[in-house]
């Protein structure tokens, strides 16, 4: 007996609370962090906007795209236009991601509901894991690397560290300690909610945009302007791919290395004080620190390529080179140390809001009676040494497919969200029937939406031969399959845009008009509440008694908090 109350002990201890008072509802399919978003927590205005897609601009990865596609065979020009066009694209469906999460104040883990029922959601939620697991480690590699700069910078001993590790590992030892303090320096920033994030981004934000442009500034002054590689033309002697199919190949890598953080867009646009605000601080941001990042990576990369006759396309070794690898002048290693670090802060905090949190969440969508935002970010940490992201780093060639990989099977995701949002409901979905099993209108066949999972298959079986193909360098197979590949993300959402859309014209599931009476999560202002024809909740009309309820709209707003506490009764629509 006493090891039963123990155990119960434990479980009420482990357990999350929500405030009542709140609507902070806390069972199986909610709790704080996944219900309706009230208007005290949407804290982001266009600047908190504008510093989270600066965090994915400002950081080594969109430095090195250029670099990446010059490799690829496209002269400057042309990778250039590829930024461009790919910047463009993830603008537009980033916001059609996250144009729910703007309206209804809900994000990636609960907007799935509506679409492939209350238990096929975890089906798209599954693999959102893995993804955050996989990036959170691969950010955490490219943060260690930046801190052996850092490292070195102070004490230029640690490079001569032997390395006992083999070359199988694709890691040295000296990585390992960089991955090691990197991700450990990351942990307390997973303690801060996402509603105040507004100062990291300023911070962060301010630091590495000026130490990107003071590299830039040194190194056109070293080399007393660009080198070679800003003008080599298009090279792509013995290539079976024309200049087109390369371009398209990196557009659909470069779209692919930020699908994970489109297809979540709700996530954060939740957080959004307005729709304005998120489309002012997105656009700012993607047309001018994004195109700008790369271009000066480009610019820099050239340039030292005629200060040191070779070509350093990622800035770690970019940065040792330049202090020699801690055996140059004091003055170059002071200057290194500060740049390091301004890259190592972006990295992380980077990491922590687009990779770590997003894991929290979809972690929470999971096991939401034990499993909060900061709990799930931190698991999402753990699991970074199970993920080993130095094999995925091991190259050039292999890092560009995993890039590109991701989108195969995202991009038919985001073609379900957005033919249903949009199309089949008209941006109108019933919030209440989204925490509850019982008589949900998204219960649909035992919780999964039978419509949803041939629309996701659709989409991605004519890619994924391609995608084997290419991760395993196949040369021998067919033309068709690389081609397919190449465009991948195109092909996979509007095939399950189309599919989606058809089986519901076909087949109609019956809930597409399911609409709530009232907010019973508190989750909108009086005037976002009536614009959806919803009756505010109460806390909505304090300080408005211009607005108070009428008879009718109380009948409206008792029925539907009752609906939520007794799922067998049904909400009118």
């Amino acid at each position: 007996m006493s090891f039963r109350r123990n155990v119960s002990r434990v479980n009420e201890l482990v357990k999350l609370h929500g405030d009542e008072a709140k609507h902070e509802q806390t069972d199986s399919w909610a709790n704080r962090d996944l219900i309706p978003l009230p208007p005290s927590r949407r804290t982001w205005g266009w600047f908190e906007f504008f510093g989270y897609w600066t965090l994915n601009s400002l950081n080594v990865s969109v430095w090195q795209l250029p670099n990446t596609f010059l490799s690829a065979g496209l002269s400057v020009k042309q990778s250039m236009a590829v930024i461009v066009v790919s910047n463009v694209i993830i603008t537009m469906f980033t916001s059609f991601c996250a144009w729910c999460g703007l309206t209804y104040h809900i994000g990636f883990t609960i907007q799935n509901r509506y679409s492939w029922g209350m238990r096929g959601s975890y089906i798209p939620l599954i693999q959102r894991v893995m993804l955050n697991f996989i990036w959170t480690a691969i950010q955490c590699y490219t943060g260690g690397l930046l801190t052996n700069v850092i490292i070195t910078a102070v004490w230029p001993s640690f490079q001569d560290i032997p390395n006992h590790l083999p070359a199988s590992a694709n890691v040295t030892t000296q990585e390992m300690v960089g991955f090691f303090i990197f991700w450990f320096c990351s942990l307390p920033f997973l303690w801060l909610p996402p509603e105040k994030f507004r100062l990291p981004f300023l911070v962060t934000s301010i630091y590495c945009s000026l130490g990107m442009i003071s590299l830039l500034i040194w190194s056109l002054a070293v080399a007393k302007g660009v080198g070679p590689l800003f003008t080599q033309g298009t090279n792509t002697t013995g290539s079976r791919w024309t200049i087109p199919w390369i371009m398209l190949n990196c557009i659909n890598s470069n779209i692919g290395s930020t699908a994970a953080g489109m297809v979540n867009g709700s996530d954060f646009s939740r957080y959004g004080k307005s729709k304005s605000a998120f489309i002012i601080g997105t656009i700012s941001c993607l047309f001018a620190v994004g195109i700008i990042v790369s271009f000066m990576g480009l610019v820099v990369t050239s340039a030292a390529q005629n200060i040191y006759g070779e070509i350093y396309w990622n800035p770690p070794d970019l940065l040792m080179r330049i202090m020699g690898n801690g055996r140059g002048s004091a003055k170059s290693r002071v200057a290194c140390f500060f740049l390091a670090l301004g890259f190592a802060l972006t990295s992380g905090f980077q990491n922590v809001c687009g990779n770590a949190v997003a894991g929290g969440i979809d972690l929470a969508g999971m096991f939401p009676r034990y499993i909060n935002i900061r709990r799930g970010a931190i698991l999402t940490f753990l699991a970074a040494w199970i993920v080993q992201p130095w094999q995925l780093e091991a190259g050039a060639a292999t890092f560009l497919t995993a890039l590109s990989s991701f989108s195969v099977f995202l991009a038919p995701m985001m073609g379900i969200m957005t033919a249903d949002f949009f199309l089949l409901r008209r941006g109108r979905i019933a919030l209440s029937h989204l925490f509850r099993l019982e008589g949900s209108a998204y219960y649909y066949a035992l919780g999964f939406n039978l419509r949803a999972l041939p629309a996701w298959l659709a989409g991605w079986a004519p890619t994924v031969g391609g995608l084997n193909a290419a991760v395993h360098a196949d040369d021998s197979a067919p033309r068709a399959l690389y081609e397919l590949y190449y465009v991948s993300f195109f092909i996979g959402f509007f095939i399950s845009f189309s599919v989606f859309l058809a089986l519901n014209v076909l087949f109609p599931p019956g809930n597409l008009d399911t609409t709530d009476d009232a907010d019973v999560y508190g989750a909108f202002t009086a005037s976002e509440a009536r614009a959806l024809g919803l009756v505010p909740a109460p806390e909505a009309l304090d300080g408005e008694p211009e607005l108070a309820y009428g008879e009718a709209e109380k009948v409206a707003y008792g029925s539907a908090e009752k609906a939520v506490e007794d799922p067998d009764e049904e909400i009118k629509v």
